[in-house]
């Protein structure tokens, strides 16, 4: 009787140990992904330059925004630009001067 016992305590904690095993890997699994596109941006003098991947399966609208130093220099705004699936593009934009921050926006 004492063998039955253990044996089915024994399985009783496989089956517990297997059940938290597949609950965390679904839940890994389940884990939302960005769906934006992937942009680093570099400025260079009074030039700004956004370069953006987007791994994913739907597209992805991105703008790039520069906010110039000075405050007589209009801040600019390139235009929207779609980046599908596995598409790769560049945008750029300059100020008259120095650049104080340039940054990317996705839609």
């Amino acid at each position: 009787m004492r063998t039955t016992r253990r044996v089915a305590a024994a399985l009783l904690l496989v089956a517990m140990v297997g059940l938290v095993i597949a609950a965390s890997s679904s839940a890994a699994q389940e884990r939302p992904r960005r769906r934006e596109a992937a942009c680093s941006t570099s400025v260079r003098g009074s030039h700004a330059t956004a370069s953006c991947f987007n791994p994913n399966p739907r597209s992805d609208r991105v703008q790039l925004h520069v906010e110039c130093a000075r405050w007589w220099d209009p801040d600019m705004d390139a235009r929207p630009v779609e980046v599908g699936p596995a598409q790769y593009v560049r945008l750029a934009e300059r100020c008259w001067k120095e650049i104080r921050k340039a940054w990317v926006s996705h839609r």
